[in-house]
């Protein structure tokens, strides 16, 4: 069962530093959404009569709300992850929290979530972290 927990410990950091690197995406689109949208209209691959003006000012408002949560979950993720690997009772409850958050993101967040949602979960998992919070090592 050690080796399922180290490879929930090592999917959990890949999957939740992808995460981030997707929210910093989302916050780059955010901050350079005018010079894109200006840049497609001079290219006349978009009319500015096309492009309601509400979207215009809307959009990089809602990318960076969305870029700030992912990235606030893919941090705390990171963090159950490395208390995973280090086999400590905080790091498995985090990771089971952040679990159920990824169900939502199909498909890789689905395989990642229930993955780590049923090995956190088996008994011989609960043993091992208990063992080592009080000391004993199997």
């Amino acid at each position: 069962m050690e080796k399922h927990v180290t490879l929930v410990g090592i999917i959990n950091i890949v999957y939740h530093a992808l995460a981030a690197f997707e929210a910093l995406v989302l916050m780059v689109l955010a901050v350079g959404f005018n010079g894109l949208l200006g840049a497609l209209i001079h290219s006349h691959t978009l009319h500015r009569e096309e492009i309601p003006a509400e979207m215009v000012a809307f959009l990089p408002t809602l990318f960076l709300v969305i870029a700030a949560f992912i990235m606030t979950v893919a941090v705390i993720g990171l963090i159950g992850a490395v208390g995973v690997l280090k086999k400590k009772e905080w790091g498995r409850i985090l990771t089971l929290v952040i679990s159920f958050l990824n169900l939502l993101r199909v498909p890789l967040g689905t395989l990642a979530g229930v993955y780590s949602i049923w090995i956190l979960m088996n008994d011989k998992t609960i043993r091992l972290f208990a063992s080592r919070r009080s000391g004993r090592t199997r």
